[in-house]
């Protein structure tokens, strides 16, 4: 598969550049030999529980907040799920808040309480159209998980704002008990089988147009193994 081939997907806009840049800065994304979870070797690794002090997590979730401001995306409340999801959706609703958009928030437990106010979902009532804030979508079941939460309660589930769109495709069970490669992405299917907006900070795309344009060349030289990458398991 040749690069051509592949879609044109990058963004191409600034907050994307500023939030690969600051991704890098932060040591969230690194490069070098990273096995995934379905085998793959990847030249690169992007781990948002790095994000962990104030400062990189209050940058963060303006990147977010900024994304879904000019998204047009309409939505009522955030819903973050549990762990990583909790988090982030306290800290972009505050962002959302600055910039003028002041939206409820509600994250859910892994385990439901027995006493107090019970259940399993806390924060604001679930209800009207709920974003879904995460930090990647992998295999889709944290979103999965997300929807029938949300629409047991009620509401309706609209998107997905995550940090980073790895643009791969996905893997699934053969006939024979192997495990083969889909022609889409978890994105794309998440988009296709329930119908809701995935809108991503940043894209793959957007990675390899960043290592491009850089004057580091300790950085540049990773794109050749980003782009391969990109050739063999793209969408």
């Amino acid at each position: 598969m040749s690069d051509a081939s592949l879609p044109q997907t990058s963004t191409g806009d600034t907050l994307a550049q500023d939030f690969v840049a600051f991704a890098v800065e932060a040591g969230v994304l690194r490069f070098g030999e990273f096995k995934t979870k379905a085998g793959r070797l990847s030249p690169y690794f992007f781990n948002a529980g790095l994000f962990d002090d104030g400062l990189k997590l209050g940058r963060l979730a303006s990147f977010y907040a900024r994304r879904l401001a000019a998204s047009g995306l309409g939505f009522d409340m955030i819903f973050g799920p549990a762990y990583k999801g909790i988090t982030l959706a306290a800290a972009v609703s505050i962002e959302l808040a600055r910039l003028g958009h002041n939206k409820p928030f509600a994250y859910n437990r892994k385990e439901a309480k027995d006493h107090g106010e019970g259940g399993t979902l806390v924060g604001a009532p679930m209800q009207g159209r709920v974003l879904i804030i995460d930090d990647v979508i992998s295999a889709g079941t944290s979103v999965r998980e997300s929807i029938a939460m949300i629409t047991a309660a009620g509401a309706t589930p609209v998107g997905v704002a995550i940090a980073l769109d790895r643009q791969e495709r996905g893997t699934a069970p053969a006939a024979d008990g192997s495990v083969q490669d889909t022609s889409h992405s978890a994105v794309q299917e998440v988009q296709a089988r329930h119908g809701l907006v995935v809108q991503p900070i940043a894209t793959l795309a957007d990675l390899l147009d960043y290592l491009q344009a850089s004057a580091d060349p300790a950085l540049a030289e990773h794109r050749p193994r980003v782009l391969a990458y990109r050739e063999r398991y793209g969408v």
